[in-house]
Order: structure tokens, then sequence, then C-alpha cells
């Protein structure tokens, strides 16, 4: 049994810019919220609606911390 502190997905009410996805989710993985944020956009270029939809989709889905 490991000694890790047990991590939940939430979203973050600090450090956001719209609802606190993108920093949620580089606070679980441990990464910086940049590459988040630039996969986001890349997903938003080819029109909008995937990146949209992405984004709507966890916004719903994560709960906020």
């Amino acid at each position: 049994m490991s000694n890790q502190p047990y991590r939940t997905l939430r979203r973050s009410r600090h450090n956001r810019v719209i609802a606190g996805v993108c920093v949620g989710l580089s606070e679980f993985f441990g990464i910086s919220a940049f590459w988040f944020r630039l996969a986001l956009i890349l997903a938003f270029l080819p029109g909008g609606i995937p990146g949209l939809m992405i984004y709507a989709i966890l916004w719903i889905v994560i709960p906020a911390a």
C-alpha cells in the first residue's frame, strides 16, 4: 500500500481562465496548464466545434473544487 495521497480530478477555483478545467487537469496530471490550454486551442482550430464540445463536456463532468 502506498503513502501517496489520493488525487481527485476537480476544476480549479484559482488560476483559472474560464471554468478551471485546464488548471484542474494540470493539477491532477502534474504538468503545466499551458499544455492543456495549447491542446484546447489546437482542438479549436479545425472549426471550433470539436474544441468547444470537449471543453463543455469536461466543464459539466468535472466537479468544482
